[in-house]
């Protein structure tokens, strides 16, 4: 793991292009999941998501049938 990825995983807050990044998904994925999970802070132009929220929202899709996983 190199520095950079350390750092970033022990934020908080992050903007949206370093939180697609960090999820591994498009940028406008990533906002529309910070908007739908309500995890987003606005200051002025500077958006930040908290990604304590999004990670708490991000577990409601945990899929637990068996079945999936046949």
């Amino acid at each position: 793991m190199d520095s950079r990825t350390k750092k970033t995983n022990n934020k908080r807050f992050v903007r949206y292009p370093e939180g697609a990044e960090m999820y591994s998904m498009s940028l406008s994925k990533f906002q529309q999941l910070a908007k739908d999970a309500k995890a987003c802070y606005k200051m002025n132009r500077l958006v930040l998501v908290n990604l304590d929220i999004l990670e708490e929202y991000l577990e409601t899709f945990h899929i637990e049938d068996e079945e999936f996983y046949k």
